[in-house]
């Protein structure tokens, strides 16, 4: 049997890293209030899209990493999320450490958002929660 030829092109180009995430939202000024004070800051980014699609307000991470919000001016099919349907199952948000996986349960705590505390596992731990709209979310650090 003959071995297929190898693609030099892609062989040669590493697979590149995520650069943004962009959820739908069923209330985009209740959601921004939420995730800014998550994040500790304010959007970069607030306004229509050029051909009026949607509307998005971007927050930018750490790392270069933007994160959006997005309303489609009404065209939201209004159902609340479930990773149980085909598509996103959760966000995940990279730590440095377990006591880095603590301080932000605490913080969350102080937030007032809803989590049961680090979870660990033999591939890592992580702290769970949920955004206004359902969406899950997790705090996550590999094994250490």
């Amino acid at each position: 049997m003959r071995t297929p030829a190898r693609n030099e092109a892609r062989d040669t180009v590493a697979f590149p890293g995520l650069q943004h995430v962009a959820l739908t939202v069923s209330d985009l000024e209740r959601s921004t209030r939420w995730y800014a004070a998550l994040f500790g800051a304010e959007p970069v980014l607030d306004e229509d899209e050029e051909g009026g699609r949607f509307h998005h307000t971007v927050f930018a991470l750490d790392g270069g990493m933007l994160f959006g919000l997005h309303t489609h001016q009404g065209r939201e099919s209004g159902e609340p999320f479930s990773e149980e349907r085909t598509g996103l199952d959760h966000v995940g948000f990279a730590v440095g450490s377990h006591a880095e996986l603590e301080q932000w349960a605490q913080k969350l705590t102080e937030l007032g958002i809803a989590h049961e505390g680090v979870k660990k596992a033999h591939y890592g731990s992580g702290v769970s929660f949920r955004d206004p709209d359902n969406i899950a979310l997790e705090f996550f650090t590999g094994p250490e």
